[in-house]
């Protein structure tokens, strides 16, 4: 219940109380709150979650709903995490906080701070999670949907200054998505020494055919194929090309250009064999759906965009000609291509977002992101310059601000690792 509705902390608590007792479940105090917890052999962390909106299906639900509910939304098992609080920055026909809120005792608070405090003169949670997609916002100049997550992250850390205490915080899909908020939001939790993780659950999905890249192979070649909306959906693209080749020998160390390419343009670098037709033609098979449109529509685009080391990353943005996302990628040495679907399955309540809040839940755990934040700071900066090179007349961007350098990990994607796992294990 929203604390306009004039429910008092004490009713809440009491609230709590009643509600625990009557599930026959355990009760411990948090923070002066009541937080009921099933048994289970690790302790529950609390989270408070900052969401733009939470309706059936949006990311909120399939996130935030996965604490409340379980993996599975069914009243199973579910994430060692506890839902302290939220604060809701807009409320749409179909809200589902509110409910949600009443039924398992958990407050909507009026702002961000009181959320991340649970309204005390402290942080008592153990981390934010922080949903800044879907919603009604302005879109930019080129583009871009103008989602708060800026503005979120910033009253986050604030409150973090505020109270003295930090805490992981998770920042759904890219950064920014401006580049100059990217930058800020990166460069704040760097100055705050906050355990930052972002980005999509595509990079945690099913591989369909199932793959994985060893780590310090040489990638001669990686193509991949997006659709839809170039800013929602070229970050999941961009994200999940870069999630395979961040894993090639030296690591990665930066993208020196960007460049977006549409019409008769955007199909020249394939005509004239600087991408590969074959690593095309594996990736496009993965996700065809209306193979005949393929040069037709004038709504597709190329971001294109050279690695430091030479690779050439691309991905073809095709609407309503594919119906998904894929990568293909050639290996030095190896005579076949190497191609994978990215699999965004809708049942049961989207099974991908549970194993990227199971790598959410394991940084909650254990104060260490599970996998690095440059990643998803690089994507968002690939995908700003390749949106500012559409808008200014298919210029290349050079990128020297790109040069971001990272250790990448090997963490497991769908069906590993176990949901059940033990968050508390590095």
């Amino acid at each position: 219940m929203p604390m306009t509705d004039h429910i008092t902390r004490r009713e809440w608590l009491a609230g709590m109380a009643a509600t625990a007792a009557g599930l026959g479940l355990n009760c411990q105090v948090i923070a002066d709150a009541t937080v009921p917890v099933k048994p289970k052999s690790v302790e529950p962390k609390t989270v408070a979650a900052i969401l733009t909106r939470y309706e059936k299906g949006l990311h909120a639900d399939v996130l935030i709903g996965k604490i409340l509910e379980g993996w599975k939304q069914d009243g199973g098992p579910g994430p060692a995490l506890r839902l302290a609080s939220m604060y809701v920055d807009q409320y749409g026909e179909m809200d589902l906080a509110r409910g949600m809120s009443q039924k398992y005792g958990v407050p909507i608070f009026d702002s961000i701070e009181q959320a991340v405090t649970v309204g005390t003169d402290r942080i008592p949670v153990d981390g934010v999670i922080s949903v800044g997609e879907h919603g009604s916002y302005p879109s930019s100049d080129i583009g871009q949907i103008l989602y708060p997550r800026r503005r979120f992250f910033e009253e986050i850390t604030d409150t973090f200054r505020k109270f003295g205490r930090v805490v992981p915080v998770f920042s759904d899909k890219h950064l920014g998505p401006a580049w100059v908020d990217a930058k800020w939001m990166y460069e704040r939790a760097l100055e705050m020494k906050v355990p930052f993780m972002a980005g999509t659950s595509l990079v945690v999905t099913y591989r369909t055919p199932e793959i994985t890249l060893p780590m310090g192979g040489e990638i001669e070649t990686a193509v991949g194929v997006g659709y839809s909306h170039p800013d929602i959906y070229g970050f999941h693209a961009i994200e999940s090309l870069q999630c395979l080749v961040e894993r090639r020998r030296g690591a990665e160390t930066g993208v020196q250009w960007v460049q977006c390419l549409h019409g008769n343009e955007m199909w020249k670098p394939l005509d004239e064999g600087l991408i590969s037709q074959e690593a095309f033609d594996a990736a496009f098979e993965l996700v065809k759906s209306q193979p005949d449109q393929l040069r037709k529509r004038d709504d597709s685009a190329l971001f294109l965009f050279q690695y430091a080391d030479g690779l050439l990353g691309a991905i073809f943005m095709l609407p309503g000609i594919a119906h998904g996302i894929s990568v293909a990628v050639k290996l030095k040495g190896e005579r076949k291509l190497t191609a994978t679907r990215f699999e965004e399955r809708p049942d049961p309540r989207h099974p991908h977002f549970a194993y990227l809040l199971k790598g959410i839940e394991r940084m909650i755990h254990t104060g260490r992101p599970s996998y690095p934040i440059e990643r998803t700071y690089l994507t968002s900066g690939i995908l700003d310059r390749a949106l500012t090179s559409k808008s200014q007349d298919q210029k290349k961007m050079l990128t020297p601000e790109l040069a971001i350098r990272y250790q990448p990990v090997d963490y497991p994607h769908a069906p590993l690792p176990d949901l059940a796992s033990d968050p508390s294990q590095p």
